[in-house]
């Protein structure tokens, strides 16, 4: 009996030893294969936990240049130590509803290849006081490349179109490898690990593929931008906005002075009806509603209808597809033609970007610049006016 205990107790030693050296090995491995420091993330929607609530007595007395909205001091103490971040956002029918777009101040939206749109959100005024969720970020493209220059903001996308050694990839397309030459301060998902962004396929109530699952999360994209020197300032101390030209802003029109344009509806594809866009004028609420095929466009996160107080709808070149992977390119620089709605009316006026850093800008039938009204800004651009109704 006592041969048997003497023999348990040895085996059971020598188990608890083999067990934490194998653990110790083990976690030495997975120590030395990352190099990344992942930063704290919330356990539940950041949209559902903010950091602060503003004070409604608090004036709103600050404005923000990206959009003309008003916020307090408090938050642009946050805003004035960043840049604006650009997060590229698909637009997949089956990735809908998207996370984060009513949280943006102005979005761009472009044909990308398959016909299906997609969503450039840049994020700046609306972001301070919240953690928030980013989703599906998808890859980049080279004509997105041209409108992020104008902010010089930080660029968040999940790969892109084309490395400078690839040859199946029209040279004129390939974003990634322009996003190095321009000096783009880019966050590629590639070289972010989790918990900053991760693969959530478990987001919406339904199976998507996996391109459509990638999550981000803004205060943690902003948490990596500093630790790169890239707050208001860069590296080199230049201030994102030293170049940067503001729009100018107005108020809504009052009630009795809005128009009954109430309708803007715009074919990006035609035969691809998923993907046709309306935008409701609610002249109560001085704001435009968005439905995208045929069903009313919502952010999960806010659980709301995406909105803007100001659409444009910019005619521009489109070329392509270029390459076998069926890339798309479009005439950001130059000038061309704008329908710009607001306040239930529509200016029929045109737009100009004289390079690929420099600001477009937006001007009237007589070639004045137009003010927008205070809020966020949708751009809508397509190549012919046969494609919009109003």
């Amino acid at each position: 009996m006592n041969r048997k205990i003497m023999l348990f107790g040895a085996g059971f030693v020598l188990y608890l030893l083999s067990t934490g050296l194998s653990y110790a090995g083990f976690s030495a491995l997975r120590g030395g294969a990352s190099s990344v420091t992942p930063s704290e993330s919330p356990k539940v929607s950041p949209s559902q936990k903010p950091k602060y609530k503003v004070d409604p007595s608090v004036p709103r007395d600050q404005v923000c240049p990206l959009n003309g909205m008003m916020y307090t001091g408090e938050e642009k103490d946050i805003w004035a130590t960043r840049r604006p971040l650009a997060v590229m956002i698909e637009n997949s029918e089956e990735a809908r509803p998207q996370s984060g777009l009513s949280r943006a101040d102005v979005v761009y939206e472009a044909l990308a290849e398959g016909w299906i749109t997609r969503l450039m959100g840049v994020f700046y005024c609306n972001t301070p006081m919240e953690n928030i969720t980013f989703a599906p970020v998808r890859s980049a493209r080279t004509y997105f490349l041209d409108w992020v220059s104008e902010y010089d903001a930080l660029y968040n996308h999940v790969g892109g179109a084309g490395r400078c050694p690839d040859d199946t990839v029209d040279p004129r397309a390939k974003a990634l490898c322009q996003i190095g030459q321009y000096g783009i301060k880019d966050l590629d998902q590639f070289g972010i690990g989790y918990p900053d962004c991760y693969r959530n396929p478990d987001r919406l109530d339904h199976p998507v593929a996996t391109e459509h699952t990638m999550v981000c999360f803004s205060d943690n994209l902003y948490k990596i931008a500093q630790k790169r020197e890239w707050t208001n300032v860069d590296e080199d101390g230049i201030s994102w906005d030293k170049n940067f030209k503001s729009w100018t802003f107005k108020d809504d029109a009052p009630s009795s002075d809005r128009g009954t344009t109430n309708t803007v509806s715009i074919i990006f594809s035609p035969g691809y009806s998923k993907y046709d866009v309306s935008w409701n004028y609610d002249a109560t609420e001085g704001t435009y509603k968005r439905v995208s095929g045929g069903a009313p466009h919502f952010d999960l996160e806010a659980q709301q209808q995406l909105s803007a107080k100001n659409i444009v709808v910019q005619l521009t070149k489109i070329t392509g597809p270029v390459d076998d992977h069926g890339h798309l390119l479009y005439g950001t620089i130059g000038t061309g033609k704008a329908l710009i709605f607001q306040d239930g009316k529509v200016i029929e006026g045109t737009w100009s970007k004289k390079t690929r850093t420099a600001r477009t800008v937006y001007f009237d039938e007589k070639g004045k610049e137009v003010k927008f009204n205070k809020g966020p800004i949708w751009i809508e651009v397509i190549p012919s006016v046969n494609q919009v109704t109003y």
